[in-house]
């Protein structure tokens, strides 16, 4: 993890409030998520989530967007995230990171492709009071 991310992540989990809030993945169709936040705020008009993600083995997040930037680090497991295009465009193991760039124009999907579950820390930076995700429509891909 880089000296940046960390500090990013550590100062918003130092000034959000902290809960332990199980939630579903918004994404469509999912299989094999959960999560839970684990701390949120909101500063400045922009909401800060921090949470954890687990795509269980042949799990999908499901085609998805969001409205802000997701900043995301692989705790456990191998990362395996797709474009639009189809192709994959990341991949790799604990302690690669990855960053979502926010609107419709950035549709995309992880996949769990491995045998063991996938854990991701994820800091999500959105306009106050927007979805965690927005659901999309599989861009022509043969598989979700």
């Amino acid at each position: 993890m880089t000296l940046g991310f960390r500090a990013v992540l550590t100062g918003v989990a130092s000034v959000a409030l902290v809960g332990s809030l199980a939630a579903n993945a918004h994404a469509t169709p999912s299989t094999g998520v959960s999560a839970v936040i684990l701390s949120q705020t909101t500063i400045g008009g922009m909401d800060y989530i921090l949470r954890e993600i687990t795509v269980a083995p042949g799990g999908s997040t499901g085609w998805h967007y969001h409205d802000g930037t997701l900043y995301a680090l692989v705790r456990q497991g191998e990362l395996s995230h797709y474009g639009s295009d189809c192709a994959v465009d990341q991949t790799g193991g604990p302690g690669t990171a990855l960053v979502e760039r926010a609107g419709a124009g950035n549709v995309h999907l992880e996949r769990n492709l491995g045998t063991e579950p996938q854990v991701l820390d994820v800091l999500y930076v959105l306009p106050a009071g927007s979805p965690l995700s927005e659901d999309a429509p599989n861009p022509g891909c043969p598989f979700d």
